[in-house]
């Protein structure tokens, strides 16, 4: 009878284990920052109900660009471009 708990004892705990390494191994697999990991633009940040509420620390984003969306850390952002240089004309 012991033998049968300390197995499953052991084979529960290797179970376990690779859920932690798989879980940290993924989370530094995913980028930092608002950029897009295809094509490296600027993402945007979507709601999601689900993703948000499982996952806080988690970004969920968008790419303009490519059309990729998933999961980024938190990082650093890029700075906004200000408006008055969006409402500049050709004037130099």
């Amino acid at each position: 009878m012991w033998n049968a708990v300390l197995c499953i004892l052991i084979i529960g705990g290797f179970f376990i284990l690779r859920a932690v390494l798989a879980t940290v191994f993924f989370f530094y697999l995913l980028p930092e920052g608002d950029r897009c990991p295809n094509c490296d633009a600027v993402t945007l940040r979507v709601q999601s109900r689900g993703w948000n509420f499982m996952l806080p620390k988690f970004r969920t984003s968008w790419c303009t660009e490519c059309g990729w969306e998933g999961l980024l850390r938190g990082g650093p952002l890029t700075p906004a471009v200000p408006v008055s240089e969006l409402t500049k004309h050709g004037k130099s």
